[in-house]
């Protein structure tokens, strides 16, 4: 998958628990795990300005593209 999804990093920089991120962007927990694993298909806008507000952080501290075609030639 060429997004990779880095709530976890963020969340454990800011010490914060996926409960406590829960209640702060008013998101379910299951919802919250489905994104923080990577598993989510899309985001809202909306959810993701919530997450960035509550962990006081930029959309790329979180999202990362990474580009699988790119091959290191030898």
């Amino acid at each position: 998958m060429p997004i990779i999804v880095n709530l976890d990093v963020m969340m454990a920089r800011r010490k914060m628990s996926l409960n406590e991120l829960s209640e702060k962007v008013e998101l379910t927990l299951s919802n919250l795990s489905i994104l923080k694993t990577g598993k989510a298909k899309a985001i809202r806008f909306s959810t993701l300005e919530s997450i960035c507000k509550a962990l006081d952080c930029q959309p790329g501290d979180i999202l990362e593209f990474v580009d699988n075609r790119r091959k290191v030639s030898k």
